[in-house]
């Protein structure tokens, strides 16, 4: 069974039998939800924050796409 949260780990969609690997907009997804997922992957040993079975640089682009939006952006308030 599948998570619902659509997180990475052991009971990812991605690690199904036959299932596509991640792309952009998991990784963009895991990106964006990253803080929350680091607090469950804490207390839970099944939840992860990086998808391994990913596509690569487009996998990778998006999740440091959506860790800059959940995390505060390219930190241009620290230039000023």
């Amino acid at each position: 069974m599948t998570n619902i949260l659509a997180v990475a780990g052991q009971n990812s969609k991605y690690k199904l039998p036959n299932a596509k690997r991640a792309g952009f907009w998991a990784g963009l997804w895991h990106g964006l939800i990253a803080p929350i997922t680091f607090i469950i992957s804490i207390f839970n040993v099944n939840v992860r924050i990086y998808e391994t079975n990913n596509r690569g640089r487009l996998y990778d682009l998006g999740f440091m796409l959506g860790a800059s939006i959940s995390l505060g952006g390219s930190g241009s308030r620290i230039a000023r």
